[in-house]
């Protein structure tokens, strides 16, 4: 099932793209919703980092296209954030954290043009919106995971994008960290901001995204949550092997997904 959505935010189409002339993603054709919290899920390998750095330019494509609000990606770049892989970023440059989440204020800040006042508080509003006002001298390196993922997610929001994607952004973070951030995607949902999460756990995803693209090399389905998390669609996306599947079908059906709040109380 793909849903394909009129005056999408992003539109992809027939999207494929290679290593080493190996296809990992196929045709793949999709559009989102604008104002939604949007997960792409699937298996080990199923290209869905792909996705997201062939959507923004970051990889080069064997075939397709993929247009931001109706333009080329190069037309409207200030208006996308990217909060990569906590694996992929040298932890070890030396930098504060307050340092790395100014780095997000440099695109409208011009060429050669130093940071001013407005940036400065831009950068610390958004340390404070993620719990880490008190770290922002701290050199990265010194920081935990969950902090560090903090500090990426705020130079994101410093950013002030319209589009946010986010590639496992719940990797290696405990509980009480994963909730703070799911709630501030919430609230910038709420601002009409849309945000794209590559992310790998079923029975959350049940509960944290509005729509949900299930991936796996081709695409499998695109739409809302309630109608693309099904046993048939999940089956197809893993080749049935996952026992999880029986239960995230149940927790769809009967709608009675624990809160992970209460399990944090």
């Amino acid at each position: 099932m793909i849903i394909h959505v009129e005056n999408p935010v992003v539109e992809v189409h027939d999207l494929t793209v290679s290593y080493d002339r190996k296809p990992v993603l196929w045709g793949v054709d999709l559009t989102l919703p604008a104002g939604a919290l949007v997960g792409v899920i699937g298996p080990n390998g199923a290209g869905k980092s792909t996705l997201v750095k062939a959507i923004m330019d970051l990889l080069p494509t064997s075939s397709g296209y993929v247009r931001i609000f109706d333009k080329e990606i190069k037309e409207v770049r200030k208006k996308i954030s990217y909060v990569p892989q906590r694996e992929s970023v040298d932890w070890d440059f030396p930098a504060s954290a307050f340092d790395v989440v100014l780095m997000g204020r440099y695109g409208s800040m011009g060429l050669f043009k130093r940071p001013g006042k407005a940036d400065k508080e831009a950068a610390m509003l958004a340390l404070e919106k993620v719990g880490m006002q008190s770290f922002a001298n701290r050199q990265i390196s010194q920081l935990s995971g969950g902090q560090q993922q903090r500090v990426f997610l705020a130079r994101a929001l410093a950013q002030n994008a319209d589009i946010y994607f986010m590639d496992e952004p719940f990797a290696g973070v405990d509980i009480a960290t994963e909730m703070a951030i799911i709630e501030l995607l919430r609230i910038m949902r709420e601002q009409g901001k849309t945000v794209v999460v590559v992310h790998h756990d079923l029975q959350s995803a049940v509960e944290y995204f509005d729509w949900i693209v299930l991936l796996n090399m081709r695409l499998v389905a695109s739409g809302p949550t309630n109608q693309v998390l099904t046993q048939e669609l999940l089956e197809k996306t893993y080749g049935g092997k996952l026992t999880v599947l029986t239960k995230v079908g149940d927790l769809l059906r009967k709608q009675e997904i624990p809160s992970r709040e209460k399990q944090v109380k």
